[in-house]
């Protein structure tokens, strides 16, 4: 297990910030990402997913996890770039919004940062989608520009549940 792992099963052992909020920081498609470490459930190594029929193309397919399915998106492909290439050193991040749990496929997980409000900027206005951006605040770390994701916007819409059908 890594050094970020461990901090990721045992939060208690992560120094907590007097201001602002905890984030996992990580790489995807060569750029710096971030998600609310409360969303964060694991991080589990690389396994091939099984495809999902008529599924979006950014939705990898599904991997087991400890009995359960889990679906797994491709961030990149999500965020509108190039398609993840299969590499043993990629790892899937099991996020959690609500009672969704969703696996991101990403390059590697970074570190886990404390970003002040005073570091923290927003997403500049710049195309007329800008209510559905996927990233909610940015920030600034050793010259390398981190956007901070919404798990709740990057999630994959929920169809309506299908109508019962009587017997």
């Amino acid at each position: 297990m890594t050094q970020t792992e461990e901090k990721i099963d045992h939060p208690e052992t992560v120094a907590q910030a007097g201001e602002g909020i905890e984030l996992l920081t990580f790489r995807c498609g060569g750029r710096g990402y971030a998600v609310d470490i409360m969303d964060v459930r694991e991080i589990r190594s690389w396994s091939e997913p099984t495809p999902l029929p008529h599924s979006p193309p950014f939705m990898r397919g599904m991997v087991n996890l400890r009995g359960s399915v889990l679906p797994v998106m491709d961030l990149a492909q999500r965020l509108g770039q190039d398609a993840t290439p299969d590499d043993p050193r990629n790892v899937i991040i099991v996020i959690q919004q609500g009672a969704r749990v969703h696996g991101l496929l990403v390059d590697a997980v970074s570190d886990i940062v404390h970003p002040t409000s005073d570091q923290l900027q927003d997403v500049p206005r710049v195309g007329a989608d800008e209510e559905n951006s996927m990233a909610s605040r940015l920030f600034v770390i050793d010259d390398v520009m981190i956007q901070v994701l919404s798990t709740e916007r990057l999630l994959p819409e929920v169809g309506p549940a299908l109508p019962e059908v009587a017997a």
